[in-house]
């Protein structure tokens, strides 16, 4: 592979004032987000709901890249165009969900591992024929009592790393998302320990499986306490635990973060991002954003002057 296959996507995904779109969402939270309209949940309305946000006026001025899954990979748009060639006419860079799903963990109540490596090798090979220049594999980490164990640290970290590194491979960028989630009532120090150690553990490795850091992209979640918790920082706390906690545990030839919502709404999410960007303290890496829900929620809402209609009558059409 040579050294610049995947620093051309990387640099497009981290190109300044943008963010990924998340348009991986799986069947089930789509029915969830159509069922207030009354919308059946088909392979055609999922359809055009993915056409939608593809072809809105102007929003490769804000998105430099879109993350698919296999049944958008292979979906086109009205006109024929292949819903890959869509985003790349625009100078938008598709990517891919590589992973199959998060499942409980054996010996583990309470705790999950994504699944996936099965056959990936192959997987790869084909998204990449059907022009995929990036993979995203997510590692959900719950906070609770005795929790996360280093058991479910280290199997999740596992995975990420062997999911990353033939990634690479097959030029693709590997989008490494070890998630530590926002449910639950643990405060933002628990949460820093915790997203600290699934960071340490994750670059250990990925460096044990010889994955090149200065070719992936990370997503972290930020600092948060637990949704559920009666003490919530603000966001100009939010923004110095989670900087303090990538200082701490990312390496400074990592070529790009892109920090995840997390479950959080838009706002909030928004006001996070905008606080770590204003930070007075340095960082060695472009910083950008991953979200799903904080980009398309609001647009689908009843108070968002006539989108959420035009949402309707795309998906209702004959």
């Amino acid at each position: 592979m040579k050294t610049n296959d995947l620093e051309r996507p990387i640099a497009a995904l981290m190109a300044p004032d943008k963010g990924i779109l998340e348009a991986d969402e799986s069947q089930a939270t789509i029915a969830e987000r159509f069922e207030r309209f009354a919308i059946e949940p088909t392979e055609e309305s999922r359809r055009r709901y993915r056409e939608m946000l593809f072809t809105m006026p102007d929003v490769a001025e804000y998105v430099s890249g879109v993350i698919l899954i296999d049944e958008t990979l292979g979906q086109r748009a009205d006109d024929g165009r292949r819903f890959v060639n869509v985003l790349v006419e625009r100078g938008i860079t598709p990517g891919i969900k590589g992973d199959l799903g998060a499942k409980p963990l054996a010996g583990a109540p309470g705790e999950r591992a994504t699944e996936g490596l099965a056959g990936l090798r192959e997987r790869l090979k084909e998204y990449r024929t059907l022009g995929a220049t990036g993979g995203n594999w997510r590692a959900v980490i719950a906070i609770g009592v005795g929790q996360p164990s280093g058991y479910c640290l280290d199997t999740n970290a596992h995975a990420l790393a062997r999911y990353a590194a033939p990634c690479q491979e097959a030029g693709l960028v590997p989008l490494v998302e070890p998630e530590v989630l926002m449910d639950g009532a643990h405060s933002i120090e628990h949460a820093f320990e915790g997203t600290e150690a699934a960071l340490v553990r994750a670059f250990a490795a990925l460096r044990n499986q010889r994955v090149l850091l200065e070719h992936i992209l990370l997503k972290p979640n930020m600092v948060l306490a637990g949704a559920d918790s009666p003490m919530q920082a603000n966001a100009s706390e939010v923004a110095e635990a989670t900087v303090r906690r990538l200082r701490r545990s990312v390496p400074v030839t990592v070529p790009g973060i892109v920090v995840l919502s997390g479950g959080q709404d838009a706002k909030a999410e928004t006001d996070h991002l905008n606080a770590m960007n204003a930070t007075p303290t340095s960082l060695p890496w472009p910083l950008g954003f991953s979200f799903a829900r904080a980009l398309q929620e609001p647009a689908a809402s009843p108070q968002s002057n006539g989108m959420s209609e035009a949402f309707e009558n795309t998906l209702r059409r004959d």
